[in-house]
């Protein structure tokens, strides 16, 4: 019994032979490197890679341009915008105070009627609102064309009467029957005048 019990157990040196093979990775045995098929594998990926690469460029300059002509064409927008902006202020300013002339008109004609009148504070009233209003012209920038005595200009003046010979020097304004004016150098208005004949 004793001899079938040792055959039976196994040797322990053997079994952790065992194991030791058991778990032992094989060895990778090296491939040989055969140089030809490697560089007919590479050419192909390189020619791809480089193919990739040169569509991403190309792509890449056709945003480029895209994107500067977009900021282009948004500054030109932006100008263009700024002048529209700018021309349409001062074809708004000129507009009210084109409109506004004839109310000037009347202050004007009011204080002259009322410089008859025994009504003090009628005359000072009328003249504050005369003063109000020319002050508000002069910060518009608006001016009466005042050419008295000058050559007849017909941007500036409507010859609507003429004077006889001894008004003046011929071809030259002797009346101012209705005030111009201009605000810088656009009319607003064109005086009415009576001019010596030629």
């Amino acid at each position: 019994m004793s001899k079938d019990k040792k055959k039976k157990q196994p040797d322990p040196e053997k079994k952790l032979m065992d194991e030791i093979e058991q778990n032992t990775v094989p060895e990778e045995k090296p491939v040989p490197e055969n140089s030809e098929n490697t560089e007919a594998e590479t050419e192909p990926a390189e020619n791809s890679l480089q193919q990739e690469l040169d569509q991403a460029n190309a792509k890449v300059a056709e945003y480029l341009s895209m994107a500067q002509r977009i900021q282009a064409d948004f500054e030109n927008f932006r100008k263009r915008n700024e002048n529209v902006r700018s021309d349409a202020y001062a074809d708004g300013k000129k507009d009210v105070a084109a409109a506004m002339l004839p109310v000037l008109d009347n202050l004007e004609r009011a204080v002259e009627a009322a410089s008859g009148s025994e009504d003090e504070s009628l005359k000072n009233g009328v003249a504050l609102v005369l003063k109000q209003m020319i002050e508000v012209y002069q910060k518009l920038e608006v001016s009466p064309i005042n050419r008295l005595g000058e050559k007849f200009d017909p941007n500036l003046e409507n010859a609507i009467l003429q004077g006889a010979p001894e008004d003046g020097e011929p071809g030259t304004v002797c009346q101012v029957l209705q005030k111009g004016y201009r605000m810088g150098d656009k009319v607003l208005r064109h005086a009415m005048v009576k001019v010596v004949p030629e």
